[in-house]
């Protein structure tokens, strides 16, 4: 009995060797809101939450597949996975499906992908990988190639049309570049000249982009059209209150009048049955999480992994802040789904990926050579 005991404690500790176990309660805690709040929004259609149920647990075997990884190895997915990205996004280009006017699918048979999902880990791993490389020798040169490695697949996103996805892929990228020592003169220079650049690149958005953002500004100019979806999830988060209107009980939800409600629009969920304690509560757990990976990215050994982890903090960051703001009507709607909470596989695969990147870089902090 003895030797069960001590081999079933030997397996355990060595299972559960490179899990950072309060980044993991954490997260954990954010899914079963997640959870909880799916199952409302689809009450109709059983399986999706046992889709999304399922979707979880593939994502935690790849966190813990990833988090044993050491950070050396990490390194050597960046140049492929990077290359692997770029291919597919033009493959997606030339070739790949249409759905509502976008292309961003690749057919591969038995079933698609959505190739762009995968920069969104490629990208802070490729620039966190090229500075690595140059770190001794950093000059201005190295940052205008770490640009134009962020530019290709932001441009290609972005010609899908994706808004949502390029923003996510961009904001990876600049923040590895921003913590490599990006001199503050050339962010404000190219901040300056961003703004002075507003008119063209207004001209270049689609007109579905410009509608949203006029609705920004007024979304009763189109009640019925590309105002419904602000107007509508406005007006649940507001009929929520201070304590919401209880579990299952959402009325702008289940009369069917909040749009998306289980993926994009799924806050506007959350809000109108749990009020604005209930929001208290949500922003406190995602400021649990982004100060734990604060803390890893913070005490990690390497510039490899100092701007990995601190680029994957931000991106879990602008995740929520994107989300919340443009359900409640202070941001367009760009289509970025909430964080550990949105139905879909292949975001919270791509989250958990970072998350188990996130374990590996902390707990193998010991093992690296300072």
């Amino acid at each position: 009995m003895m030797d069960i005991s001590g081999t079933l404690k030997r397996w355990w500790l060595n299972a559960t060797a490179h899990i950072d176990f309060p980044l993991l309660l954490i997260t954990a805690a954010i899914m079963l809101v997640g959870l909880a709040t799916v199952n409302s929004a689809t009450i109709d259609s059983a399986h999706r939450m046992l889709s999304q149920a399922g979707n979880m647990g593939i994502a935690l075997v790849i966190m813990w597949i990833v988090s044993r990884m050491p950070p050396q190895k990490l390194m050597n997915f960046a140049v492929p996975l990077y290359i692997i990205g770029v291919l597919l996004l033009i493959a997606v280009f030339l070739f790949g499906i249409k759905v509502n006017g976008a292309r961003r699918w690749l057919s591969i048979g038995i079933t698609r992908i959505q190739p762009s999902e995968i920069l969104k880990i490629a990208m802070p791993l490729m620039l966190a990988w090229y500075f690595q490389k140059y770190e001794a020798t950093l000059k201005l040169k190295h940052f205008a190639v770490a640009a134009l490695l962020l530019l290709i697949p932001f441009g290609l996103i972005a010609k899908q049309p994706d808004l949502g996805t390029a923003i996510l892929v961009g904001g990876a990228g600049f923040f590895v570049i921003f913590f490599a020592g990006l001199p503050w003169k050339i962010i404000l220079g190219l901040a300056a000249a961003a703004a002075g650049a507003a008119p063209l690149l207004w001209n270049a958005l689609h007109d579905y982009q410009q509608r949203r953002i006029m609705t920004l500004i007024d979304p009763t100019t189109d009640p019925l059209g590309s105002g419904y979806h602000i107007i509508q999830s406005t007006i649940a988060i507001g009929s929520g209150g201070l304590s919401g209107k209880g579990y299952l009980n959402g009325t702008q939800t289940h009369l069917e009048f909040i749009p998306e409600k289980h993926t994009d629009f799924i806050f506007a969920v959350y809000s109108e049955e749990w009020g604005l304690l209930g929001n208290l509560l949500l922003v406190f757990l995602y400021t649990l999480l982004i100060g734990r990976c604060m803390i890893i990215a913070s005490a990690a050994p390497t510039i490899f992994s100092r701007l990995l982890a601190a680029a994957i903090t931000l991106n879990f960051f602008s995740y929520a802040f994107i989300n919340m703001g443009m359900v409640s009507g202070i941001l367009p709607v760009v289509g970025v789904p909430l964080p550990f909470i949105s139905y879909g596989g292949t975001a919270l695969v791509t989250l958990f990926l970072g998350i188990g990147m996130l374990m590996s870089i902390h707990t193998h902090r010991m093992l690296v050579k300072k």
